[in-house]
């Protein structure tokens, strides 16, 4: 099998995190069973097994902020600092997508800055929301201003909607619930116009962007009829979202991908895994998928463009 694939949408899951998290009232995490088994050799064992070289790492739903603003900056350091020890432990395998404790606007600057001055990240990762606050909400534009001067990847990552306890109907919030949180706080960044403000932002969507491609036409047109023109971004809602990157983690094909290219170009279109939360035979079968459906480029594969799509966000990725 050929290798070089760049993982943007792999979690880590410490027992430090579970721990705390459990103690915090998440034994079930997000209605599913209970926490999925990792390790750092399980980890490099799949992608040693489907040809993945670089797994960029980051924190899954419920996130560091688990209700107290200090413990959360706490922990966040803590996620942080761990994910960078892996990455220098395991040269050229691992990237880290840096935790926030967000909503607390002070403790996530402070972060990016040691994030990215102290330990070389590669990027962030935001939940959908934190505490009910979406990522369009204006509370959150200096954190945007700073990750925008810094001209960072963000990458946008699902968690349960404020509404679940009634939404959910008793199922797994990843089922469907991720799904349509994703399209909210990508349509809440386009309404506000966050994108627009901050263009040097490279934003990775999740899941093939949800809900996203099937709404993008009509998000487009109540952005245009119900935002005032002297309040409207300066590019469309169709132009944000063809400005962003997606990943196909989850079940790509047959259907989400093909969705997924009447919105964007091959060009915007990154691999992803969700290992660990997709447990290792369902990952092998995603994967397995991927290699066998065709590529929209001639003379590619899903492998190499995928990888070459990665490599232009993180110059250097990969053995």
């Amino acid at each position: 099998m050929s290798s070089g694939l760049i993982d943007v949408h792999a979690h880590l899951l410490p027992d430090f995190y579970v721990q705390q998290a459990t103690a915090a009232g998440h034994t079930h995490p997000d209605g599913m069973g209970g926490w999925p088994t990792w390790s750092v050799q399980t980890h490099l064992d799949l992608m040693d097994r489907n040809g993945i070289d670089t797994a960029m790492l980051s924190m899954s739903s419920p996130g560091v902020h688990l209700g107290d603003d200090n413990a959360a900056r706490l922990l966040a350091r803590r996620v942080n600092e761990y994910t960078a020890e892996l990455t220098r432990d395991h040269p050229g395998r691992f990237g880290n997508f840096v935790s926030l404790p967000l909503p607390d606007v002070d403790g996530s600057l402070e972060e990016i800055a040691f994030a990215f001055d102290e330990l070389d990240a590669d990027g962030v990762a935001l939940l959908t929301h934190t505490h009910d606050v979406y990522l369009g909400d204006q509370r959150l534009d200096p954190v945007f201003a700073e990750l925008d001067r810094r001209r960072a990847v963000v990458f946008l990552h699902p968690t349960s909607p404020v509404c679940w306890e009634q939404s959910a109907l008793g199922r797994p919030r990843p089922m469907v619930e991720y799904i349509f949180d994703t399209a909210r706080t990508v349509t809440d960044l386009v309404m506000a116009g966050v994108l627009t403000r901050h263009p040097n932002m490279q934003v990775i969507v999740p899941h093939g962007g949800g809900a996203v491609p099937v709404l993008a036409d009509r998000i487009n047109e109540f952005m245009r009829l119900f935002l005032p023109s002297e309040k409207s971004p300066s590019l469309d809602a169709v132009q944000q979202l063809q400005g962003l990157y997606y990943d196909m983690a989850g079940t790509a094909f047959p259907r989400q991908v093909p969705a997924l290219l009447e919105l964007v170009g091959p060009d915007r279109v990154l691999f992803g895994s969700d290992y660990c939360w997709t447990p290792p035979p369902l990952a092998d079968a995603h994967i397995a998928a991927i290699d066998a459906a065709e590529s929209p480029v001639e003379g590619s594969t899903w492998r190499s463009l995928t990888t070459a799509n990665a490599k232009r966000l993180f110059p250097g990725t990969g053995r």
